[in-house]
């Protein structure tokens, strides 16, 4: 992983020359348990390589997957979107790949997977109650799992009911009690920054920046900070919000803009376990995985299913958030780069440990 080969990259369209025309391609129409079986007989294995900055974070994915279906074994790795996309890059270009399923924040890339033939189509038998905005209508690559960036303080640590909006981590009682993921670091952040500066000015930015907030790498690593005792920070935001802490309180902002994408996946072409990818495309879409989901606090990609506690919207309805558009912002790679400059003018290169390996 991690390696880099860019040279081989422009090779990438003329690895699969392959005309794809998914338009005709149906909802599965076997069984689970013959997709099961079917994953078994080829040895009930599948790999997936899954974006985020903690090896731990898919854990309970791994743990959900293996005990809805005995003898089938989920490798998975977890690192950033942008290594894993070069690194599966480099694979498909030397014709050597071992990853079964990508599911990834670099949403710029499935497209051109696709026109190059890299990707397989395939629909779950539930694709259909998938919102339609987050899929490939011809099956190459579907939305899987949303996110987003809520606002997140340790309720014990920090007077009254907690921030609404952005503007109040400007108040004293922030002063040198924030950590943030630095945005020129992560493109997710980046896009939630650049939206609160569309919104607020750049003078919003500069009033942070007298708040002398702790800049970190990864987006899990402010809340880890925080529920550390020991830690003076006390607030986030553009980060991931609670896990399994009860001081920690989480809400998006009331008016303000916060940013929320479908995390998308899709099974390659020439994946090793083409069964078993298709039947893990099929549990990461299920009622059951999805519900729990919920029932932790995320939206659903799916259409029949509720809302998250204290919400009464989809991601895709609300005034204040707009999965499409982070889309829309990852395929604008100039304009990123524009952007990840910007800030990096103003913060810095973003200095620490690589969020993968800082054991935190």
């Amino acid at each position: 992983m991690r390696s880099g080969c860019w040279f081989l990259l422009p090779s990438l369209t003329l690895a699969y020359p392959y005309f794809h025309d998914g338009s005709a391609i149906q909802p599965d129409t076997r069984s689970l348990s013959e997709i099961y079986h079917a994953a078994l007989k080829e040895g009930g294995l599948v790999t997936l390589w899954h974006g985020g900055d903690e090896k731990n974070q898919q854990d309970g994915l791994k743990l959900a997957f293996e005990k809805r279906f005995p003898g089938m074994t989920l490798n998975v790795t977890v690192d950033l979107s942008k290594y894993l996309d070069v690194d599966i890059d480099e694979q498909l270009a030397r014709k050597s790949l071992y990853v079964d399923v990508a599911m990834l924040q670099t949403l710029q890339d499935y497209p051109r997977w696709k026109e190059a033939g890299a990707l397989s189509p395939y629909k779950p038998i539930d694709f259909n109650t998938v919102f339609d905005q987050i899929v490939d209508l011809e099956g190459y690559y579907m939305g899987v799992r949303f996110f987003h960036w809520p606002m997140t303080w340790d309720s014990s640590r920090v007077k009254g009911s907690g921030p609404t909006g952005y503007n109040d981590f400007l108040g004293k009682d922030y002063k040198n009690k924030l950590v943030l993921t630095y945005p020129n670091d992560d493109d997710a952040v980046l896009h939630n920054f650049n939206k609160i500066v569309q919104e607020h000015g750049t003078s919003w930015l500069d009033r942070l920046l007298q708040q002398n907030p702790r800049w970190v790498r990864g987006t899990q690593t402010p809340t880890d900070i925080i529920v550390n005792t020991n830690s003076n920070q006390t607030a986030t935001f553009a980060a991931f919000g609670p896990f399994g802490s009860s001081s920690l309180k989480a809400r998006v902002p009331i008016k303000d803009h916060f940013t929320s994408w479908a995390q998308t996946g899709a099974i390659f072409t020439e994946a090793p376990h083409p069964q078993a990818a298709r039947l893990l495309m099929n549990f990461v879409i299920s009622r059951e995985w999805q519900q729990d989901l919920v029932e932790n606090g995320l939206w659903s990609v799916r259409k029949d299913l509720s809302q998250p506690s204290g919400y009464n919207q989809s991601l895709l309805d609300m005034q204040n958030t707009d999965p499409l558009g982070f889309r829309d912002f990852m395929m604008d790679r100039e304009m990123v780069e524009r952007l990840r400059f910007w800030y990096e003018e103003r913060l810095g290169v973003a200095k620490g440990l690589d969020p993968i390996f800082d054991n935190m």
